[in-house]
């Protein structure tokens, strides 16, 4: 609301701005004469001077003049769209001349040129000015977004299509984190020359899905691709878009993986999802204009990327997009994290396939894992271990998350079937 009133008021401004400058050059060209000529053209076109008994004095005309020039100002600065707004104003140029004529029924004389030349001006000033708004947000545009979101989306920036405001506000959005998944070990084990290869390569073909499925590319460096889905653009669907799209890179990577071996771990992904709020506006005072863009998703999807190297898992997400999602994708519960403030206790999940493509055995390894962690936390430990068994499926040795428990476990389960020796 706050942003729609400052938006409205700069173009009352400049509408009053245009209105009364062209007020201004059209009446001292009438009080000087400089139009004359084009006055008397104007006015013996559809009145008669002659047979008039009275004339419109200059202060009326005056006055019609700077109406006119604000009216027409208005329209061509309004969102009225531009066929619309030329027929209107086409109008009116026409009906000032119709005006003339009937007061020339009534032997009134009144001069419509001042009237049309404020309708002209008026408008050549607008466009002008619009012309200059359009560059200028044109540059604004490619600084900001060229090669950030897709060509389609980009257009869509520029021409105006998807409305973008520069000053900074608040946005729904679904962050998404990739990064290498055994990037630590693949560096001290590799020369840095191809592990530099590699990531180069990496980067440069996550960032590309990223922004081929619509997500802004916030960053694209050796700490991580940043894409924001749901920005600049509002999106709906952006958790499930955001979702989708991890849960099939995650998948051509693991069969990249089978089919090139000697790449290792670094054509492994692992993701961070977070879904929430950002706030993200232009920083346009400094030298070259720049995007800024911050929230508690971009840092939270930050650091469930990292904690996938601890768990062993692919993708990790929070409760806020695990709720939206629940009925598309299958997912499992991980554990409880540390906040971004340390008395915050956050639950993250791990999501597993969409729920279209996993058959009831997945659900029921699913329903396993869940039921696992859950007595774990309940320190059931015998319970939990019986049930991370069923969970187990025909590829367990790649289930890094129930080995994680069943790591945990094993010690325990062992010391309760001691404890009646003892």
């Amino acid at each position: 609301m706050k942003r729609r009133r400052a938006t409205m008021k700069r173009s009352v401004i400049t509408t009053l701005i245009i209105g009364v400058a062209v007020a201004v050059v059209v009446g001292a060209l009438h009080a000087t004469k400089f139009v004359a000529g084009f006055e008397n053209a104007a006015g013996q076109l559809v009145s008669d001077y002659a047979q008039a008994t009275k004339v419109v004095g200059d202060k009326w005309q005056y006055l019609l003049v700077l109406l006119i020039a604000c009216s027409v100002a208005w329209l061509s600065l309004s969102k009225v769209p531009r066929w619309y707004s030329r027929l209107l104003i086409a109008l009116l140029l026409v009906e000032l001349f119709a005006l003339s004529w009937v007061c020339s029924l009534y032997r009134v004389f009144f001069q419509p040129a001042p009237s049309v030349l404020a309708l002209l001006l008026a408008l050549a000033a607008a466009e002008a000015w619009s012309a200059f708004l359009s560059r200028n947000r044109s540059y604004l545009m490619r600084t900001l977004f060229a090669d950030r979101v897709s060509k389609k989306e980009f257009r869509r920036l520029n021409d105006g299509t998807v409305p973008f405001d520069a000053e900074a506000q608040t946005y729904n959005v679904s962050v998404v984190v990739c990064d290498i998944g055994d990037k630590v070990l693949f560096a001290e084990g590799s020369d840095p020359g191809a592990f530099t290869e590699a990531a180069e390569k990496f980067i440069r073909e996550t960032a590309a899905r990223l922004v081929e499925e619509g997500a802004y590319l916030q960053a694209a460096d050796g700490e991580g691709i940043v894409g924001i889905f749901g920005f600049p653009a509002p999106d709906a669907d952006h958790v499930q878009k955001a979702l989708r799209v991890v849960l099939d890179m995650i998948k051509s990577s693991r069969e990249r993986s089978e089919d090139q071996q000697d790449a290792g771990g670094a054509r492994i992904l692992c993701a961070g999802v977070s879904s929430g709020t950002i706030i993200a506006g232009a920083l346009k005072d400094s030298g070259c204009p720049a995007l800024l863009a911050s929230g508690e998703p971009i840092e939270l999807a930050r650091r469930f990327c990292a904690l996938n190297r601890f768990y062993g898992s692919k993708a990790l997400m929070d409760t806020p997009t695990f709720d939206q999602v629940t009925e598309t994708v299958i997912a499992r519960p991980i554990d409880f994290v540390s906040g971004l403030n340390s008395h915050d206790r956050l639950e993250v999940y791990e999501p597993l396939w969409p729920a279209a493509e996993a058959g009831p055995e997945r659900v029921a390894q699913r329903d396993s894992f869940w039921s696992g962690v859950v007595l774990y936390r309940e320190q059931r430990w015998a319970e939990a271990y019986s049930e991370f068994q069923k969970a187990r499926g025909s590829d367990e040795d790649d289930d890094a998350p129930l080995q994680f428990y069943l790591r945990r476990l094993e010690p325990l389960v062992l010391q309760l079937t001691q404890w009646p020796a003892e």
